[in-house]
């Protein structure tokens, strides 16, 4: 009889258990894992990230976040948010401009001092709908973002990149 009450102990510890990691991925944070070049150096192919669900959902997007998106049913793209809801987003001599006003964007400074002719990022002009964020790779000669794919609707975001868990040596606060 003892046998049988510690098993039944042990499977409510399990049930209980996966249920909370299952609330836990499902409304607060889940993995996830970067597949490409085109948020570099920032973030490298192959990092482990985790992914926080819950910044949105109780907050708006920033300007220079790193976001998860639905780009499709099939697949999810990480990318930084450069332009908010009604705002004029300019890139004119690899210098963004929001709303007239030129903005530091420090994480491009290695790729524009290592550049060899041209420009980091080509000129263009575009303005912001409500309810949409435009997005962009920090790798902006190889990265399929908002100047491809159109700006990104706010509730398509699942969520805020925050953490670098893997491999080890890298683990890190991303900003």
């Amino acid at each position: 009889m003892a046998k049988n009450s510690e098993l039944w102990e042990w499977i409510k510890i399990l049930v209980f258990a996966a249920a909370l990691t299952a609330v836990i991925r499902l409304f607060l944070f889940t993995p996830i894992i970067v597949d490409g070049e085109s948020m570099m150096p920032t973030l490298e192919d192959r990092d482990r990230m985790i992914v926080n669900k819950l910044s949105y959902k109780i907050g708006e997007p920033k300007r220079f976040d790193i976001v998860v998106f639905h780009a499709s049913e099939e697949k999810d793209y990480i990318k930084r948010v450069i332009g908010l809801p009604g705002e004029t987003i300019e890139y004119n001599n690899d210098t963004l401009y929001v709303n007239g006003k030129a903005m530091d964007e420090p994480y491009l400074d290695d790729y524009k001092k290592d550049l060899i002719g041209g420009t980091l990022t080509e000129p263009f002009t575009v303005k912001v709908p409500e309810g949409y964020v435009f997005v962009m790779g920090d790798n902006r000669r190889y990265s399929k973002d908002s100047r491809h794919i159109g700006p990104v609707p706010i509730n398509e975001i699942l969520g805020k990149a925050s953490i670098i868990y893997w491999p080890l040596e890298e683990f890190r606060w991303i900003h």
